[in-house]
């Protein structure tokens, strides 16, 4: 009988400074274009995922205090919560430096950093408590799952709605 659990590579826990309300999932070796036409469009901003080579933009519901935990794992999780959760999206990223990186805006200085082997990956965001950010800040967190997987559209799977 097959199983159902996944195994964990790695798990990292970050408390980081952003602004703009977004931060960056990105290859090491990216040209990073998070200023293309096609990067925060309307659809990216509502979807709360930018895409664009190499790099994803993850819209955070606070400005700048950023909690989130990331997760590494060897296959796609599939016995999640949704209810525990406000907002889930999920994108591709193709890894080919060999080296992932989470970085802030606009500094774009390196919050998390790892090697992992050069691929296509799937990057599912889970947004939690999107509700508590009054002004600039909140008890908003973030968790992110990347795993190997085959290079696929955006995926809103629960969108949240703040009216």
């Amino acid at each position: 009988m097959p199983s159902s659990t996944f195994h964990l590579f790695e798990m990292h826990i970050l408390d980081f400074y952003t602004q703009y309300s977004q931060f960056y999932i990105l290859d090491k070796g990216s040209p990073q274009r998070t200023d293309s036409d096609q990067f925060w469009t309307e659809e990216a901003s509502k979807d709360r995922l930018a895409i664009e080579e190499g790099v994803l933009g993850v819209g955070t519901q606070c400005y700048g205090p950023v909690k989130a935990t990331v997760v590494i794992r060897e296959s796609e999780n599939q016995n999640f919560d949704i209810l525990k959760y406000d907002h889930i999206v999920e994108g591709s990223l193709q890894i080919k430096s060999g080296t992932i990186q989470i970085v802030d805006c606009p500094t774009s200085s390196i919050e998390f950093q790892t090697d992992i082997p050069i691929g296509d990956y799937r990057v599912r965001v889970y947004s939690l408590n999107l509700n508590s950010v009054v002004g600039d800040e909140g008890n908003d967190s973030y968790e992110i799952e990347i795993w190997p997987g085959k290079l696929n559209l955006r995926k809103v799977i629960k969108r949240y709605s703040d009216n």
